[in-house]
């Protein structure tokens, strides 16, 4: 979190969903790219594993990794040939002429650096799961006890 991606990634939504809601214009759009936080759970609980310091072989650790690999694909690469078949649907309308230039770069313009952001974050989610998956099936995984586990409890209840 705070990589240079991840701001782009805020600043785009931003500045596209600003159109939406003070313009009131493409709510379909707009619902269409929300549903991609659908996978903002599994960031969150990968980075709280992080937090306290979980081991990455640790089960929970690589299940939460495994079920992001997965739904982040299918609510934000696998929707991609969907969403853009109907944005190329409007081009040229009496709908897409009456938005305006200004909502129509912000539309366009945010999509495509959006896409772009999932597609390279995709890319290294899925170098991740790889690298997990021919880990532990390369040599002998070692299978943590629950009453054994590496990390540390920081609660104090």
């Amino acid at each position: 979190m705070g990589d240079s991606f991840f701001v782009c990634h805020h600043l785009a939504a931003l500045y596209a969903y600003g159109y939406v809601l003070s313009r009131g214009v493409l709510p379909y759009f707009a619902n269409f790219r929300l549903i991609s936080e659908l996978s903002t759970p599994f960031v969150n609980q990968r980075w709280f594993y992080e937090v306290l310091k979980y081991p990455r072989s640790d089960r929970l650790v690589v299940a939460n990794g495994m079920a992001m690999a997965v739904v982040f694909f299918m609510v934000r690469i696998f929707v991609m040939p969907p969403y853009w078949a109907r944005v190329f649907a409007t081009f040229g309308t009496e709908a897409f002429e009456r938005l305006g230039i200004g909502a129509q770069v912000a539309w366009i313009t945010s999509c495509i650096a959006l896409d772009i952001l999932n597609t390279i974050w995709m890319y290294k989610i899925a170098r991740g799961c790889y690298k997990v998956m021919m880990g532990a099936s390369g040599r002998k995984a070692k299978e943590v006890s629950p009453l054994k586990q590496n990390h540390v409890n920081n609660h104090t209840d």
